[in-house]
């Protein structure tokens, strides 16, 4: 069983080398260029954000993001928005940079 289980392991490993990353913009790495794919909220919240300029096909940089699940700074259009962690991890990111192990 436990081989298996690295085998299958292995196998996702190698179908993400030379593919962006997707995940929610709360765990990617501050001063990274992301490019928004969904935003996974309610009606209000997607219409907040935006207003703020963040929708789908958008590229914003993820500038700061403060210690013990604080707040996030991102550049939008040359704007500096700060987000509360809860929100921000409801917007799925794709990361310019590949994965490489």
């Amino acid at each position: 069983m436990q081989k298996t289980i690295t085998k299958k392991s292995q196998e996702r490993n190698s179908d993400q080398i030379g593919k962006n990353l997707i995940q929610c913009l709360s765990t990617c790495e501050k001063g990274t260029e992301l490019l928004v794919k969904s935003v996974n909220a309610g009606r209000m919240a997607k219409s907040r954000l935006a207003d703020l300029g963040i929708v789908p096909g958008v590229k914003i940089i993820k500038k700061k993001s403060a210690p013990f699940n604080g707040p996030i700074e991102i550049e939008v259009k040359s704007s500096s928005l700060v987000l509360g962690r809860g929100l921000a991890s409801k917007i799925i990111v794709e990361c310019n940079i590949t994965c490489n192990s």
